[in-house]
């Protein structure tokens, strides 16, 4: 327990010391990696507010609802509660909101139950992969992202149909 507390600092010393070590100007390197760090948060915004505001879109246009009325045979069919199905469909998109769902499906539903516990594991299986692709290859200039997102969502699929399995044998 002890241990875990200093590994960090104990880290960010060794790393100090080694930059002293090797006579490399740490304040001015640490200043200009937080300028850096401020460029590219500003950078990023127009991708952010581009990716918030589709979110919001696809949420209020009832779009959300109509996907769901067209797949809940299947989640009957697999197994899956058709509570879960917003969450399934919101976590490639967004992380904040999802773990809003997670969280009002855990209050309504309880931490130990069925849907509670594979709310719980869909959210640490899955990724915001909307958000991963939208940031980050943005961030570096990438315009050609069909392949990442076909793979990315299949991940994600594979990440939802997994939890089911897990958690119908476990806690099923």
């Amino acid at each position: 327990m002890t241990l875990s507390i200093w590994i960090i600092p104990g880290l960010i010393l060794l790393i100090l010391l080694t930059a002293t070590y090797k006579r490399v100007p740490t304040y001015e390197r640490f200043v200009e990696g937080g300028k850096e760090g401020i460029e590219l948060a500003i950078s990023l915004l127009p991708f952010l507010i581009g990716m918030m505001v589709s979110i919001a879109v696809f949420r209020a246009s009832g779009a959300m609802e109509a996907i769901i009325t067209i797949f809940e045979p299947v989640t009957a069919l697999i197994g899956m509660p058709k509570e879960l199905l917003p969450l399934a469909f919101i976590r490639p998109l967004s992380g904040t909101a999802a773990l809003g769902m997670t969280s009002e499906l855990i209050k309504t539903y309880g931490p130990d139950s069925f849907i509670g516990n594979l709310a719980s594991t869909m959210q640490g299986s899955t990724d915001t992969t909307f958000y991963v692709i939208t940031v980050y290859f943005g961030a570096v200039g990438i315009k050609k992202m069909g392949d990442a997102l076909k793979v990315g969502l299949l991940a994600d699929l594979v990440g939802i149909i997994a939890s089911i399995i897990i958690v119908t044998i476990v806690f099923g």
